[in-house]
């Protein structure tokens, strides 16, 4: 039997169309056994085409730091494709085309377009999308699946269920969105470039095969010679579609492309897929082992893949957007990148490291981190007003948890110890040992962003204090601030002993030792049995129980006593322990508002872990269990096939709030169901 196979390079697309008349072989068979990668299985729904281009109705496939991705077509019509892609190179984020690559099949016996009965049959899995169309004459079958973080391919197989021989005329074509992209012809190479971005495409055709070209500004036609099937025969075509920005070499990616197997790619996605899974499901908690929980570690693993992106323009280093679905979230940021890299550390520990590299690569001289960072500032610009909570430390040790290699310790220890002592430098107003957060520009906002809990109901008073030029402080000293400032203290001991540095081990955990007290001292109301921050001068509490009550339990800053007290008010089914517990402030609060209130109510996910931990770190593992439980089976879609993570939940209803895809969301997933 014949195997036809037309290829067709993209760069974001490069077509070479060509045909060969060697039989067809089986598939080679997998030297490794599927297992775990079956638990990602339509684990997100993909479906949707979109109408404009900036449509964000459907969620989007892609994988090895790529920055655009595909969904899933989901209408009937007469063409073939994967919806997309999706292009995160230009105004954060658009369409590029309802379908950059559509294919028509015409059946040159009686000059009709074919057309398909019913919508196609989708899968999905964390290594590569597939869809099936079919009607009484042929089954077409797509499977895309990335190559590199340029460059994903397509194979496409025709097969005749006829009993009769079929001559097919087949046709390429895409018409682009209205988006500043162009394309041009010269000579076989078709290029695609954009005003609105450094990205350039390339559709290049090699082979005689091609009869025709056709191109005007947002629109190119293919049309091959036909292809004549016998009864039960199969063809393929291979199509890659690369974006690439100019710091990279497109000759390179395109050498590859020229060299491309796909079912090898493909058997390698898989099998990378299937280690990382591993990796997740069989190191969680032992009494988490049911086949739900497998499918949520599952499902964050691939949100927070769906979110990845290689180093370009002022990003030097490869890390995660907090949701690709949201367009102001298409850069990264300090605290979600802590967050990001304790859960990739899970699976993926290079991927980890290279998040927390991408913040400090933007680290001042006085060690200021900076609170978020673009690719392309012309779109938008870094954040220096502002840092975030200091949990790099605590990021920087949990990866030594899983690399025994002193290397990245090594690394990141200098840089880590003069962030930690930029915050005593220029966040200290009093110089008593607790910090406060503040901002850079002396603006009440910028401070308030800071503590990472925007409009946070402890800020609803506050007010800006000067400390030096360009250090200015809230008036007010946070208890979650110096509750991770100690736990960051002890981490560094972790680090320094690590790397053999005793006398500053030993510093740290003296220090630890002091602010530990000072925490438990200051910030705790016996009466109440909950910690809030406090005036600068200690003396009046800020009242209002939100989350940032128990982070002294997560640090271990708080007595037996004092984490007990905590435990009660956590547990209180009018207080914390609500449809989704451990939201962000107390449900019998008069400004209690989850619906409208982002951090005025909503159960935002990393809070929620810490409260987990919290309770574990004391020994309240029955309450931890629980809770962990009702987190995930309260909070709106979280075990359900297709249901996107999202940012923040509403802690009586459980429904989904913000943007979708959310990373840290995921992270927090994946740690409150890992052994740690």
């Amino acid at each position: 039997m014949c195997n036809k196979i037309i290829l067709v390079s993209l760069c974001i697309l490069s077509l070479s169309i060509g045909c060969d008349n060697k039989k067809n072989k089986a598939k080679p068979s997998n030297k490794f056994i599927i297992e775990y990668l079956e638990y990602s299985t339509d684990i997100l729904n993909y479906g949707g085409v979109p109408k404009t281009k900036a449509d964000r109705d459907m969620l989007m496939f892609s994988d090895q730091g790529a920055w655009f991705a595909y969904s899933l077509h989901d209408s009937i019509n007469s063409s073939i494709g994967f919806s997309g892609p999706f292009l995160m190179t230009q105004e954060n984020g658009i369409w590029s085309s309802s379908s950059l690559t559509e294919l028509e099949l015409l059946n040159t016996k009686n000059n009709e377009i074919f057309k398909w009965e019913n919508h196609p049959k989708h899968r999905n899995y964390s290594s590569h999308l597939d869809q099936i169309y079919e009607n009484e004459h042929l089954k077409v079958q797509q499977q895309l699946v990335y190559m590199t973080g340029h460059t994903a391919l397509q194979k496409t197989t025709i097969t005749n269920l006829t009993s009769e021989e079929i001559s097919i005329s087949p046709k390429m074509k895409g018409d682009l969105f209205q988006s500043g992209i162009r394309v041009s012809k010269k000579g076989n190479i078709i290029t695609l470039s954009s005003s609105k971005s450094p990205a350039v495409g390339y559709i290049q055709f090699s082979n005689t095969n091609i009869l025709e070209i056709a191109t005007d500004s947002t629109s190119y036609t293919v049309k091959a010679g036909s292809l004549i099937l016998s009864s039960g025969e199969s063809t393929s075509l291979l199509i890659s579609q690369t974006f690439i920005f100019p710091e990279y070499s497109w000759e390179e990616e395109k050498q590859k492309i020229d060299k491309i197997d796909f079912d090898s790619i493909l058997q390698a996605r898989q099998l990378e897929k299937e280690n990382e899974l591993k990796a997740l499901i069989q190191k969680r908690r032992s009494n988490f082992t049911d086949e739900v929980y497998s499918q949520v570690l599952a499902k964050s693993h691939l949100t927070l893949q769906n979110n990845w992106r290689i180093p370009a323009g002022e990003l030097k280093h490869q890390g995660l957007f907090p949701s690709y679905h949201y367009e102001w979230f298409h850069g990264f940021w300090s605290w979600d990148s802590w967050k990001h890299a304790v859960g990739l550390s899970h699976y993926n520990p290079e991927l980890a490291k290279d998040q927390i590299r991408a913040m400090f690569d933007f680290q001042k001289d006085n060690g200021f981190i900076v609170d978020c960072v673009y690719r392309d500032t012309t779109i938008e610009a870094h954040n220096f007003r502002d840092t975030k909570p200091p949990l790099a430390a605590w990021a920087v040790a949990k990866i030594m948890e899983k690399d025994t290699s002193a290397d990245f310790v090594r690394e990141m220890y200098p840089k880590l110890k003069k962030y930690h002592d930029w915050w005593y430098a220029e966040r200290d107003h009093d110089q008593d040992g607790l910090c406060e957060y503040g901002s850079t520009d002396g603006t009440l906002i910028a401070a308030k962003w800071e503590s990472g809990m925007d409009n946070a109901i402890r800020f609803d008073d506050s007010k800006i204090v000067k400390n030096s030029e360009g250090a200015y402080s809230l008036d007010q000293e946070s208890v979650d601030l110096n509750a991770y400032l100690f736990a960051e203290k002890m981490y560094m001991a972790d680090l320094a002993e690590k790397l053999g540095e005793k006398e500053d081990a030993a510093m740290f955990r003296k220090d630890a030792e002091i602010l530990k007290k000072r925490i438990q001292d200051q910030f705790y109301d016996s009466e109440d049995g909950w910690f809030y921050d406090t005036n600068l001068d200690g003396s009046v509490f800020i009242k209002g129980a939100g989350s940032e009550g128990w982070t002294a339990l997560w640090a271990t800053a708080a007595t037996e006593e004092q984490a007990q007290r905590v435990k009660e008010k956590m547990m209180d089914l009018e207080k914390f322990f609500t449809t989704v517990p451990f939201q962000t402030m107390s449900k019998d609060h008069p400004k209690f508002n989850p619906a409208n209130g982002y951090w005025r109510g909503p159960n935002w996910l990393d809070q929620a872990y810490f409260g987990v931990k919290g309770l574990r770190n004391y020994g309240f593992n029955e309450e931890a269990d629980r809770a962990t439980v009702q987190i995930l089976k309260g909070a709106e879609g979280l075990l359900d096939k297709g249901k996107s993570i999202r940012e923040n939940y509403h802690p009586i209803t459980g429904k989904g709030l913000y943007a979708k895809n959310f990373s840290w969301s995921a992270a927090h997933i994946i740690m409150l169901l890992m052994e740690e």
